[in-house]
């Protein structure tokens, strides 16, 4: 007799496959409970750190996203940056290792999301060896014990699965929508030291970035409304939150792509010398080396 297994795996990357089980209400329920326990403190910079500033996270945080994008590991993006917000609403830390607390984060996030993580090894060369093997082995120790070993954190795209069960029309495009919503959400997790987006819950965040996305891209007229309000109204009843509240968080966000896309049109006159640089990620040295 003769068995066969059945294999859903596809690609190098094996992934799980949706479980209909985890959208039910009772596990929504679950992540609004506690997304608040991870949230970091939104004063750490003024309360905790003393060499540490806010334009500093945003260079670290702006590196951290181009190593998760060339290694096609964006998910586990807002993980690593909550462990690191997390660390800093604890420790003070010298501006020095701040780019070894971010490869450490990234890590740590690869090694709990991924099924192929990040190698120790792969994150010392992205930082032109700025750091030891031995000295992100030794700090991936210190972030887990001053964590408690709690790092799976609620992040944004864990609500992401509710919301756009809401918007069954929009199926056809899910991928369209999650790609800009996903931007959006880093746009949120690099900006939110200068924005204040680190006293928005998860929840809010992924709300307010799908509306955002499917605003932006004129799609809310394929659910009903004629404008955004009724999204708003829908996605603030499923995650329980104030509409007001939602709307003021997508129209900060709105205000911050903007802004970007002033600084990118700036930015797009290369100078010949970065011009012949490799395209690889490069040590964002003034993560060590700013003076604000």
């Amino acid at each position: 007799m003769h068995h066969q297994l059945l294999c859903l795996e596809v690609g190098d990357l094996p992934r799980a496959q949706r479980d209909p089980v985890l959208l039910e209400t009772r596990t929504l329920w679950k992540l609004l409970q506690v997304e608040g326990r991870y949230l970091p403190s939104a004063s750490y910079f003024q309360n905790v750190q003393r060499e540490i500033q806010p334009g500093m996270r945003k260079v670290l945080t702006g590196w951290m996203l181009e190593v998760c994008e060339e290694q096609d590991y964006e998910e586990i993006f807002p993980l690593a940056v909550n462990c690191l917000d997390r660390f800093l609403s604890l420790i003070s830390l010298e501006k020095s290792q701040l780019q070894l607390l971010g490869s450490t984060c990234l890590f740590l996030a690869s090694k709990l999301k991924e099924t192929n993580p990040l190698m120790a090894e792969t994150l010392c060369a992205y930082s032109d060896f700025s750091f030891t093997y031995q000295e992100l082995k030794s700090m991936e120790v210190v972030v887990l014990k001053r964590l408690k070993w709690d790092l799976a954190a609620v992040s944004p795209q864990d609500f992401l699965p509710f919301l756009l069960h809401q918007l069954p029309c929009l199926s056809e495009k899910r991928g369209l929508v999650l790609k800009h919503t996903y931007t959006f959400i880093a746009l949120c997790t690099t900006a939110s030291a200068d924005h204040n987006f680190i006293a928005f819950p998860p929840s809010v965040v992924a709300a307010a970035s799908l509306l955002s996305s499917v605003c932006g891209l004129q799609l809310h007229h394929l659910w009903g409304p004629s404008s955004c309000q009724g999204l708003i109204q829908l996605f603030a009843c499923t995650i329980r939150c104030d509409p007001e509240f939602l709307e003021a968080c997508q129209e900060q966000l709105e205000r911050i792509l903007e802004s970007s896309l002033r600084q990118a049109q700036w930015s797009r006159i290369p100078e010949a010398k970065s011009a012949r640089e490799p395209e690889r990620s490069s040590t964002p040295t003034d993560v060590r080396d700013i003076n604000l």
